[in-house]
């Protein structure tokens, strides 16, 4: 492969401008083409990054003939585009989830598989410094065994963020609170757990928002891992501002807790020590997203370069998606 790499970006919502300011901040990766249904969305981000726009993402690469795409679209159009990408040998980087059905998850798994371009998963808070640092700490057992683990997702919502199409509709964003906001959360449960697999139980309901949309807006979680540890997550859209997320790490020895990027201990006597280091690193898009992008795209495209398997792949990215749509099916 050619050392400039040729990036595309379908879908130029907020979130896209979080992976445009990325990429345009790598060596040897160019933003070639963007592409949004809504042309005077996608002239927006062309004129931004001095690059063609386009409305039809089919078209674009077809014209454009790019090395690797985002997506960053609505959730029922991952699959679809990414396995049309994987088919054309073309890297595949996924905003979350990477699917919202059993079969379409199947559907993806296979085309990974069988193409030769990495395929990856946005689960940028992996890549926080309190989470880089928990997993060494639970890796090594520095504090002993981990026992169980405590995640709180208090965010707001209200109509408006709904009144998109796509939002708070089951066969389009595939759920609500636990699939969108909570993904990334229950994916550092499992993550920092080592766990393969979970055997869920769930309630979810409509708190606050009840004839806006049909699906969850609060969500209580109840996870038991492969590993034995045993986890729980309270999530909700229907709180009054968007609150750091907190993740409790109960150890043997301690409690680890990460607030938001941020890892502290809570050692027995009552002491809170601060491990990572205060930073005046300021997000792009909203703060409580995290800093984790630019590292995790970084991250990729060093995979993509060396041949080298990218971590959060089609199965790896998959795993917090099989727990939730189990914790649907368990609350019917």
């Amino acid at each position: 492969m050619e050392s400039n790499l040729r990036v595309a970006v379908i879908g130029c919502g907020n979130i896209s401008k979080v992976h445009l300011q990325a990429l345009s901040a790598l060596e040897g990766v160019t933003v070639c083409a963007v592409c949004d249904i809504d042309h005077d969305r996608a002239a927006r981000a062309a004129e931004a990054h001095a690059c063609p726009a386009y409305t039809d993402w089919k078209t674009m690469l077809d014209a454009e003939r790019p090395d690797a795409v985002h997506l960053c679209t609505p959730h029922d159009l991952h699959v679809p585009m990414a396995v049309e990408a994987l088919g054309r040998g073309i890297h595949v980087l996924c905003e979350k989830p990477c699917a919202i059905t059993r079969s379409s998850l199947r559907t993806l798994q296979a085309a990974a598989k069988s193409s030769k371009a990495q395929y990856g998963v946005c689960f940028q808070n992996r890549y926080n410094p309190g989470v880089v640092q928990a997993k060494a700490l639970l890796r090594d057992e520095t504090y002993g065994r981990l026992i169980a683990e405590k995640g709180d997702v208090s965010w707001c919502r209200g109509a408006g963020y709904y009144s998109d199409g796509w939002h708070g509709t089951k066969d389009r964003e595939g759920g609500g609170v636990l699939i969108n906001q909570a993904i990334h959360t229950l994916d550092l449960l499992g993550y920092l757990a080592n766990a393969k697999s979970a055997a869920v139980s769930a309630r979810l309901f409509n708190d606050h928002l009840q004839g806006v949309i049909d699906v969850e807006d609060t969500a209580d979680v109840r996870l038991t891992y492969d590993t034995g540890v045993a986890a729980y997550l309270h999530a909700t859209t229907a709180f009054a501002l968007n609150a750091r997320v907190m993740i409790d790490l109960f150890c043997e020895k301690a409690t680890l807790r990460l607030e938001g990027a941020d890892l502290y201990v809570l050692l027995p006597g009552g002491d809170v020590q601060r491990l990572t280091e205060p930073t005046d690193k300021k997000a792009v898009g909203q703060s409580y997203w995290g800093h984790g992008h630019a590292a995790l795209i970084a991250d990729f495209y060093r995979c993509v370069r060396t041949g080298a398997a990218f971590s959060i792949d089609a199965f790896e990215g998959a795993k917090a998606v099989e727990a939730l749509l189990e914790a649907y099916q368990f609350s019917g």
